[in-house]
């Protein structure tokens, strides 16, 4: 999961808690779950603030959500006292998120979004070259519709259609929203 710690998403950082909470509830023995914070440039490593691959023994997958749980916990409590980054790489996290899941040889493998998908970069980074996402599902949660976008809808259709494509065009199984964080459910039911 990757995680907006751009501008306002820093308040709604509570919100992403409860995403991760309710993955921690959805995991499995044997799953590998791992969160990253989505800054200014996030093709780094340094910005995986959790991850963990879940013993086969429910006792101990237990043991190891709560630990995970203490580090998001942590994470949610920085970021709210932290200023928010300046820009937002959405495409430099999910490139990480992407070779971190390819090295864990997943049979399914699913990134998951809490951003409003506004991506800003700053003039020295480069993203405008094709990535690999073959085989991955893409769900962006909880997108925010920003202050231009209600002026214009056609701004925050256009921006998920954007991303849609460039997903599907990178070989992504899949891509979807769900805004609804009252079905939080969706994330995980097939398309159709």
């Amino acid at each position: 999961m990757l995680i907006d710690t751009s501008g306002t998403y820093t308040k709604q950082i509570g919100i992403a808690q409860a995403v991760v909470n309710y993955l921690l509830g959805a995991v499995q023995p044997g799953d590998v779950l791992a969160v990253a914070r989505v800054k200014s440039r996030s093709f780094t490593e340094q910005d995986i603030v959790a991850k963990v691959t879940l013993s086969k023994d429910p006792l101990q997958a237990n043991s190891q959500k709560r630990v995970f749980s203490e580090k998001i916990s942590e994470f949610a409590k920085s970021t709210k006292k932290g200023k928010g980054s300046k820009y937002t790489d959405i495409s430099g996290g999910v490139i990480q998120a992407a070779e971190f899941l390819k090295e864990t040889g997943a049979g399914r493998k699913t990134i998951i979004i809490y951003s409003d998908m506004q991506e800003e970069l700053d003039y020295k980074t480069k993203r405008d070259f094709p990535i690999e996402l073959d085989g991955i599902r893409i769900i962006a949660v909880n997108v925010a519709k920003l202050s231009t976008d209600n002026i214009d809808p056609r701004r925050y259709i256009g921006r998920l259609e954007w991303w849609q494509q460039r997903a599907l065009d990178a070989g992504a199984s899949d891509w979807k929203v769900v805004n609804d964080m009252e079905h939080l459910d969706r994330i995980f039911a097939k398309r159709g």
